[in-house]
């Protein structure tokens, strides 16, 4: 096992715990007088914490997974329960002997006695369990995973760092530079995170019933959390010097699969040591999340999670940013070199600017009559670059350059599906410009390569248009969703990478297999196969899903007018 940070101190040796947090007085009538977690209770359960953070991630998601499935297939509305988009060891079970007990331990190691906040000796001796409500026991259960999480999270870090970082052999093959890119503040990271659990610990150990653990959450992010954002902004950098190692020095790739089969790191690759970090602060943002759908409303402890949601949503939208804004500076740069401008030039590169999607399209020449039909050039092939608020036309020319005949601002672009007009004219739309590079409008019939190329054509040239199931500025009629079972990685920049578990509205699909979806918990929205997912069948379930989200952006009321026009990509 690797060696433990401060966040695995005992936790006897510690000073000057802080006070209670006052809770609830909601929460307060339903909890009996103080009883102090031992620290030797405390400490047993951090050591049967079997699980690296990536095996808990992985176990926690498709656990919830089959309790969203379950709970999707139980259609009598007085047996269906609202879904959760959250860890599943929440979740009640019909066993008598505890209420809300959890379908099954996610952290437990075969070896273990206790991991849930109910399997404590402490919880079951002093009969708390028939006193608190079941939503109360719920709640208890997401804070203590939010704690014992932090834990398998840290136990992972302290083996990226003592196993590979430190690693005698690795660090005379690695040139300084090399080591910097490839591990960052990864240090810091991992001192951050015991702090934060050490926290934690102090507060799991004033009550067996925990007070809260949301306002120690919001203090860190505040605090603690932006070396996050200086590692994941990081990760372009870090992918690329990953890959350049592995192709150019053989030792260090022969090290690196040495360190992989130690028993210690469960099968699991360097690469998924590497990216834990993001992994972590995105997930704890989740697990908030699920925490504010447990607590009271209108409570003091809802006032806190609203505040620590905020806080962590602002840290993973500073990551997501960061990581972008390396890559897309990359983007431009390769593309400005590419392009040759047949009319007056435009500058490419700008900080505002990004590519929204690229790619060929066969534009239809001459009259649409049937003598045009029948000839052999009925298309010229186009090449298309749209960025967030400029398209350029260019025709593809040797060597992998493209000339530039037209462009005009996103902003002035219309689009029209033509009506079906036979095979000839398949997938074919019309594109307006209402103010092109000559200052007049212009109209280009294109045709794409399937349904939903086109559809996703239509809907990143003309973000305004109207999607399928629901309008972009109505949120409040039901609207089909889908939840994800496979792991999906963008390919293209107007798809959405998915994770397993992410429930989406599902906004457009296409006959050939692909949805355009937005993403419940942070609204981003873009394409995916629809066989990365399993629709969602039970309204009251999809219903529930709308409303819980709806309170978790509640604090920011005017992030909730918007739900309709972001990332409209």
């Amino acid at each position: 096992e690797a060696p433990r940070g401060r966040g695995w101190l005992s936790l006897a040796s510690r000073r000057n715990p802080p006070a209670a947090a006052e809770d609830s007085p909601t929460a307060a009538e339903a909890s009996p007088p103080a009883h102090p977690m031992t620290a030797d209770s405390w400490r047993n359960l951090i050591e049967h914490i079997g699980l690296l953070y990536q095996e808990y991630r992985d176990k926690s998601t498709r656990q919830e997974i089959e309790t969203r499935r379950l709970q999707d297939s139980q259609t009598d509305p007085e047996e269906s329960s609202p879904s959760e988009e959250t860890p599943p060891e929440t979740e009640p079970a019909s066993t008598p002997e505890s209420k809300a007990a959890p379908q099954f331990n996610l952290l437990r190691n075969s070896n273990s006695r206790f991991n849930l906040w109910q399997d404590l000796p402490e919880i079951r001796s002093s009969g708390i369990l028939s006193i608190l409500q079941p939503d109360e026991i719920k709640l208890q259960e997401a804070m203590f995973e939010l704690v014992t999480s932090e834990a398998s999270y840290c136990k992972s870090l302290n083996l990226l760092v003592s196993h590979f970082m430190e690693n005698e052999r690795l660090k005379k093959i690695l040139h300084q530079s090399e080591a910097h890119i490839l591990f960052s503040n990864v240090l810091d990271v991992k001192a951050v995170s015991e702090r934060f659990l050490l926290d934690l610990e102090r507060r799991v150990e004033e009550n067996i019933v925990i007070s809260d653990v949301c306002d120690i959450v919001y203090q860190h992010t505040v605090d603690h959390f932006s070396v996050y954002i200086t590692y994941v902004s990081n990760q372009t950098y870090q992918e690329r010097t990953y890959k350049q190692l592995l192709q150019d020095k053989p030792a260090f790739r022969d090290v690196i699969t040495q360190l992989e089969l130690d028993p210690m790191c469960r099968g699991l690759s360097f690469s998924s040591f590497l990216i834990l970090p993001f992994q972590r602060i995105t997930r704890l943002k989740l697990l908030v999340q699920n925490i504010l759908k447990k607590v009271e409303e209108k409570s003091e402890r809802e006032t806190t999670a609203l505040e620590a949601h905020k806080e962590l949503e602002t840290v993973v939208k500073a990551c997501n940013e960061g990581v972008r804004k390396m890559s897309r500076t990359e983007q431009m740069i390769s593309i400005q070199k590419k392009l040759e401008f047949k009319i007056k030039s435009v500058p490419i590169i700008s900080h505002s600017r990004w590519l929204l999607k690229q790619g060929e399209l066969q534009q239809m020449n001459g009259p649409k009559t049937s003598r045009t039909l029948r000839t052999k050039k009925l298309f010229r092939e186009i090449y298309l670059f749209l960025f967030n608020d400029l398209l350029v036309i260019c025709r593809q020319i040797p060597g992998d350059k493209y000339q530039v005949f037209d462009s005009a601002p996103r902003g002035l672009l219309r689009v029209e599906e033509l009506e079906d007009q036979g095979q000839s004219l398949a997938n074919v739309f019309i594109l307006r410009l209402l103010e092109n590079a000559d200052d007049r409008e212009a109209s280009y019939m294109l045709k794409a390569s399937s349904q939903s190329e086109m559809k996703r054509w239509m809907i990143s040239l003309a973000p305004n248009r109207r999607t399928k199931f629901v309008s972009f500025t109505s949120r409040l009629s039901d609207c089909p969703q889908i939840q994800c079972v496979h792991p999906y990685v963008a390919q293209q920049p107007d798809e959405l990478s998915l994770e397993l578990a992410d429930v989406l509205n599902i906004l457009d699909k296409t006959d050939d297999g692909w949805i355009f979806g937005e993403r419940l918990h942070d609204q981003e929205r873009g394409w995916f196969p629809s066989s990365i997912g399993e629709e969602i069948l039970n309204p009251k379930i999809r219903a529930q899903n709308l409303k819980e989200c709806f309170r978790v952006h509640k604090s920011d009321d005017s992030q909730r007018r918007k739900l309709g026009s972001r990332n409209r990509q």
